[in-house]
């Protein structure tokens, strides 16, 4: 026997668990970031525009008596301090976030790849059913351990700043409550994935229970009366982690025990079912739909769909927020010199209502720019997987089918702007905030741009280079908006400003949007997509 083959065998037993670990280590570190990022930005921001103990109580009163901003976001607590904000601001919305990546990430790796066809040939190798589906629990656990550690590295940095003061352990259980939901989902994933017979049933009975658990952790924080239907949510069992402020790790044992029995009953079910089939189902396929096939744009558009809904919802969602506690925002920072001044250094020179919202929806433009570089992501995930070549083997033009994705990524970006734009004047208009439908359109359209040449810039990427154009993508968003938070904070060199791409719009409706500006960005974008679809076009199909 050749001295390699004990080796080779042992890599074709395991190539599940590999495969899906390099997968999902490379996505959770990158959300890392994200996270990290996110916590480390909302505690230093929080640190610089509330200095003084009269601010931060001042804070405190007009969040903490806000129970529609609480049945959204969760009940604040200790707004006072700076662990008690950033764990409130930090947990509400990436405990959802990072849901949302576990559950499609598990049944992407559990079903999608039986839906391609690719389980199939795992399975001819030395494996079974069983133990394929352990692998890729393992390789999904990797992701995690990779979300986790690049969270809980960042926010232990941030939190030894002498502005913030976590403690290394206080910091530790942060970054292990931000990530309980992802887990707790990524194993609802998996065995939504093994239950139902194609992802998308999977993706529907997973989003099912993620909006379930969402709804009762809104009704138990709507009230204090109700406050015990927290127990009854796995969104809610992060909440009551209580991380940075009376921290309760009992919290974890309900988290535990969903991911164990889900995945448990995950394998179980895998070992018994046939590929291609469910639980309660067999293998037939439904009534096949031709609908949006007609040419490569309506392609894109059918495959890019349920992405949007899901993006126009949460975006929907994040202006509606924003413009609900715009009135009250306003009220607690009136008179705070620090806000003022970041308000200044973005550019900004309203007050009142007008001031936070424009700082706030900084954070939407970051969002409607990662819309654009998921859809870069999405491209390459097309050509990784090969179904780019079973579309160019008709007579189908390579610059026609990347224009037509680019454009319905573009159509996707200008639609999110404008919503965002809308749903923050609905819940402004319902505080009274005095900012009009106009202001909060133009300030929604002023999101735009900076995506629009993020979607450029990575369509030239992927031309080039297309196994790192997502990353680099999503790296050029994260980059901007820490910059641009920076910026806000203290006065940085104007060089590294104009690195950032959100840098060059203007926080409307704290000004006028700089329509200027913005068109300067999208013909940039425009000349770095078409750059990108013509190398595109000479450079040779890639795979994963």
């Amino acid at each position: 026997m050749p001295p390699d083959a004990s080796v080779d065998d042992q890599a074709a037993a395991n190539v599940v668990v590999i495969r899906t670990a390099r997968r999902t280590a490379r996505s959770g570190a990158l959300w890392g970031v994200v996270f990290g990022g996110y916590v480390a930005l909302s505690a230093a921001g929080y640190a610089s525009l509330y200095p003084t103990p009269a601010a931060r109580a001042k804070l405190a009163d007009s969040f903490e008596a806000n129970a529609g901003l609480a049945a959204l976001v969760g009940t604040a607590r200790h707004l006072e301090t700076v662990a008690g904000f950033t764990a409130w601001r930090s947990l509400g919305v990436l405990s959802v976030a990072g849901a949302v990546w576990g559950l499609f990430g598990a049944t992407r790796v559990l079903r999608g790849e039986e839906d391609a066809g690719r389980w199939e040939l795992y399975l001819t190798g030395q494996t079974t059913r069983g133990r394929a589906a352990v692998q890729a629990l393992v390789g999904l656990l990797a992701g995690l351990g990779a979300l986790w550690a690049v969270t809980a590295v960042i926010v232990s940095v941030e939190g030894s700043m002498s502005t913030v003061r976590f403690s290394t352990t206080g910091s530790l259980f942060l970054a292990v409550s931000l990530v309980a939901g992802a887990a707790m989902f990524m194993s609802v994933g998996a065995l939504a994935a093994e239950v139902a017979t194609s992802r998308r049933s999977a993706n529907g009975i997973g989003a099912a229970v993620l909006g379930a658990s969402f709804l009762i952790r809104m009704v138990a924080d709507s009230s204090s009366n109700v406050g015990w239907l927290r127990w009854a949510s796995p969104l809610g069992w992060c909440e009551e982690l209580r991380p940075l402020g009376g921290s309760r790790p009992l919290a974890l044992v309900p988290v535990v025990m969903l991911i164990v029995t889900a995945s448990v009953a995950a394998v179980a079910v895998a070992r018994r079912r046939d590929v291609g089939a469910g639980l309660f189902g067999g293998n037939d396929a439904p009534a096949p739909s031709t609908a949006l096939l007609s040419g490569p744009a309506t392609l894109a558009v059918r495959l890019v769909r349920p992405v949007a809904i899901g993006w126009f919802a949460g975006l929907a969602v994040l202006g509606f927020v924003i413009g609900l506690v715009a009135q009250s925002a306003a009220a607690a920072i009136s008179g705070s010199a620090s806000v003022t001044s970041a308000v200044e250094r973005l550019g900004g020179h309203r007050g009142g209502a007008a001031a936070y919202l424009g700082i706030a929806l900084l954070s939407a433009a970051a969002l409607v720019a990662f819309v654009a570089a998921g859809q870069i992501g999405a491209t390459w995930g097309e050509e990784s997987a090969g179904r780019t070549d079973n579309l160019f083997v008709q007579p189908l033009s390579r610059r026609g089918w990347l224009a037509g994705r680019l454009a319905v990524a573009a159509g996707l970006v200008t639609a999110g702007s404008v919503i965002t734009g809308i749903a923050t004047w609905v819940g402004a208009a319902s505080q009274d905030s005095g900012v009009g439908l106009g202001q909060l359109l133009a300030a929604g359209v002023n999101t735009a741009p900076p995506a629009l040449f993020v979607l450029g810039a990575g369509a030239l990427a992927y031309g080039l280079r297309p196994r790192i154009a997502p990353t680099f993508t999503f790296a050029l968003v994260a980059w901007s908006l820490l910059v641009e938070f920076a910026a806000s904070v203290v006065h940085a060199n104007h060089w590294l400003i104009d690195t950032s791409v959100l840098a060059h719009m203007t926080p409307a409706p704290a000004a006028d949007p700089n329509w200027s500006a913005g068109a300067a960005l999208v013909c940039l974008g425009l000349l770095a997509a078409g750059a990108g679809v013509a190398l595109f076009d000479r450079r040779d199909l890639a795979g994963a």
